[in-house]
């Protein structure tokens, strides 16, 4: 079952909000063989959690877009 490899939250639950807000995606750190990307409170910008992908999963990811005919999101690295 492939749908749920690439899992990402639209929202969490916030301890300062006290509430389940939308969250943004802000990428934090890109390494070798991941990426790790830092969940933002959409209400009080607060960190709410992680989520880190893999290189294989990104690999993944690009031959997945590339047969739906889809464009596969681009990384720029400095």
């Amino acid at each position: 079952m492939q749908q749920f490899d690439t899992l990402r939250a639209s929202s969490l639950y916030c301890q300062k909000c006290q509430a389940a807000m939308p969250v943004r995606e802000r990428l934090l750190l890109i390494l070798p063989e991941k990426e790790i990307y830092d969940y933002l409170c959409t209400g009080c910008a607060s960190s709410l959690g992680q989520r880190e992908v893999t290189l294989g999963e990104k690999r993944l990811q690009e031959q997945l877009a590339a047969r739906r005919g889809r464009p596969a999101p681009q990384l720029f690295l400095p």
